[in-house]
């Protein structure tokens, strides 16, 4: 059988049904659509999705019983106003039947995670959870930051609740354990200790300082550390230390007494006291005025490793139990749960939700709300941080609105913008040119829809045809994806960094397209280059603004434009970055890294292979006769 997060697996065993109607969006042709479906419906567990007239999901829901389930929906009077809008955009239904009610959990989570749905709860977050990895490919292991997916040999550590609280943890066990941090090519090249080894943060493997047998016992201490076996490992420090002492080696003794200090400082600098947990995550929901957060602890090994606050999108007219568990199954979409899961409130369906979890980790999760003891007090410092950061969240969210309205009058806009686009280009004499676009609205940064654009076309000399190349490819495409403009991936407001040069380059191109009614700005410096708060702000009737140094609408732009700078820096430098670790070599047909490693080796450059006749080619070690000719061909063609 398939892994339970395989897409595949519940197709397989289900059956899908659809049915298209009339195209007209109201309450009475949604009913319709659906009655259709329900003749078909059988009584088993599974996953329905409403999709609108052009086919795209509006809500993804799961059943113990199908045919009950979506039974309820032919009855409109009896359901919210939120449902009853739904309803009445439905023109057909896509039905997948699982064999249990936690297969149908796993399958809505993921497909809610697939198709964003607009009446679903959803878990609006796009950063990835940081981890720890001890490496395990490596006689002498690397500590290292980690993200993304798992495929290096090693220990992984996590989550944490951001980099921050990562790199708190890797500066510690640089202090406590003595590991390097440095990667295979620097460690390989050394030939005396770096600076890290002069301040005692790393024990200098790469030029013999520790031989393998030492390394591999300072691992294992980390190992236990971050397994939450602290105080095995102080102990064991204070042992050395003092046999160091015995035996008068007393600056042996003075590193092992700053490391034991070092430990003991990390264990009373811990934010909440969570000894006897073990692993556990903790979860509490704050509700106020329509909006929800939930502040998750992460606790691993009896350690606090941080904590987040989130704010799911589309909860109005949901319960919180349902908000609650909708977030437990996207949260752990994505990140391994853990065997306890600490919540504030009961779930109606809290057994099925720590089965389709241990369906998830291949082993049982238990789903609890603590009353008393450690665990009721860890829940109350959480219960008291979520009704925190929903109250700064709100009072941001007021401020935010009326810097948008500011931000309007300014730029003449009928209605807060929603949706602002920022854009800018990024290169270095013409070279790996790259634009850039980041996307924020009244939350903040929506970093999962920034774009980046390498330059095809245009000149990379040119600014203003490397922007009409941007512009061009970004309106085409949402012209082609969303014609009809109610997908919300239109800008209100564009916001492009430059002068009147590059407004008039994007305006153009939006004219050629027919497309008149996006509001675009110019931000450029203004007659004090380089003083923050002079910035001038050309309009697409000529006009100009500028705005009070102190004028909260000012710092905001600034806020998006020092942002689009960093987005478009960091995608040149990684362009750039590519393109010096390229060989020509890359150019034939053929040719992997492994050959090309030994044509390099043998000849030492890409010219002298170009150079070369095809016997030398054949005498190069792990080269082919096949290849060679190859090779030979595409620099000697005819």
């Amino acid at each position: 059988m398939s892994s339970p997060n395989s897409p595949n697996r519940f197709n397989e065993e289900g059956a899908t049904f659809a049915v298209r109607g009339s195209e007209t969006p109201d309450l009475d042709a949604g009913v319709a659509a659906i009655r259709n479906v329900l003749k078909t419906l059988p009584a088993r567990p599974g996953v329905y999705r409403m999709q609108d007239a052009r086919g795209d999901v509006l809500y993804v829901g799961k059943a113990r019983a199908l045919k009950n389930r979506v039974a309820n929906y032919t009855q409109p009077a009896k359901l919210s106003n939120r449902l009853r809008r739904m309803i009445a955009q439905t023109r057909g239904m896509t039905v997948v039947t699982t064999n249990n009610e936690a297969e149908a959990l796993l399958l809505e989570a993921q497909l809610i995670k697939r198709f964003r749905p607009a009446y679903n709860v959803l878990l609006r977050d796009d950063k990835s959870f940081p981890y720890i990895l001890l490496r395990g490919d490596h006689d002498f292991p690397r500590v290292q930051l980690h993200r993304g997916a798992r495929r290096a040999k090693g220990d992984y550590f996590g989550p944490f609740a951001g980099a921050g609280q990562v790199r708190k943890t890797l500066n510690a066990l640089q202090k406590l354990f003595l590991l390097r941090s440095c990667t295979d090519g620097f460690f390989n090249t050394r030939d005396r200790p770096c600076l890290l080894y002069q301040i005692r943060r790393c024990s200098a493997p790469c030029v013999d300082r520790i031989d393998k047998a030492g390394y591999e016992e300072l691992v294992s201490d980390a190992r236990d550390f971050l397994m939450g076996k602290s105080t095995k490992v102080q102990a064991k420090l204070g042992e050395q230390m003092q046999a160091a002492a015995e035996t008068l080696d007393f600056e042996l003794a003075a590193v092992l007494r700053d490391r034991l200090k070092a430990l003991t400082f990390i264990q009373g600098s811990q934010a909440i006291n969570a000894e006897g947990v073990g692993d556990a995550d903790i979860f509490a929901l704050a509700a106020k005025q329509g909006q929800i957060g939930i502040q998750a602890f992460f606790i691993r090994g009896g350690q606090n490793w941080g904590h987040r606050a989130f704010f799911p999108a589309h909860t109005a007219e949901v319960p919180d139990e349902e908000v609650l568990t909708q977030f437990l199954m996207q949260f752990y979409e994505e990140v391994p749960p853990p065997r306890t899961v600490l919540i504030d409130r009961d779930l109606p369906e809290c057994d099925v939700v720590a089965q389709a979890l241990g369906e998830r980790a291949g082993f049982k999760v238990e789903i609890s709300r603590p009353q008393r003891g450690a665990r009721r007090k860890l829940m109350e410092q959480a219960e008291r941080n979520a009704v925190e950061a929903l109250d700064r969240r709100m009072a941001e969210s007021t401020t935010q609105a009326r810097i948008l309205r500011e931000i309007a009058d300014l730029f003449g806009l009928a209605e807060p913008p929603d949706r602002i686009e920022v854009y800018d280009n990024s290169h270095i004499q013409g070279t790996s040119a790259v634009g850039a676009m980041i996307v924020a609205g009244p939350e903040g940064f929506r970093k999962g829809q920034y774009r980046k654009f390498n330059i095809k076309s245009a000149a990379t000399d040119d600014d203003f045809a490397m922007m009409r190349e941007v512009f061009t490819r970004r309106f085409a495409r949402a012209q082609e994806e969303d014609p009809d403009r109610d997908r919300g991936v239109w800008p209100d407001l564009v916001l492009i960094d430059g002068g009147k040069g590059q407004l008039n380059a994007a305006r153009a191109v939006l004219e050629e397209m027919g497309i008149e009614d996006v509001c675009l700005v110019g931000v450029a410096k203004g007659p004090h280059h380089g003083r923050e708060g002079r910035e001038v702000f050309h309009l697409m009737d000529g006009s100009e603004r500028m705005l009070p140094t102190n004028a909260a609408a000012l710092f905001h732009i600034q806020k998006l434009r020092d942002e689009v700078h960093r987005f478009a820096i960091g995608a040149h430098r990684a362009k750039r970055a590519k393109a010096i670790g390229a060989s020509p070599l890359d150019e034939v047909p053929g040719i992997g890294p492994a050959r090309k490693k030994a044509l390099l080796m043998h000849f030492g450059t890409a010219r002298a292979v170009r150079g070369a006749s095809l016997d030398d080619l054949k005498k190069a070690p792990g080269v082919s006769a096949a290849v060679a000719q190859q090779v030979h061909d595409f620099y000697h063609p005819g």
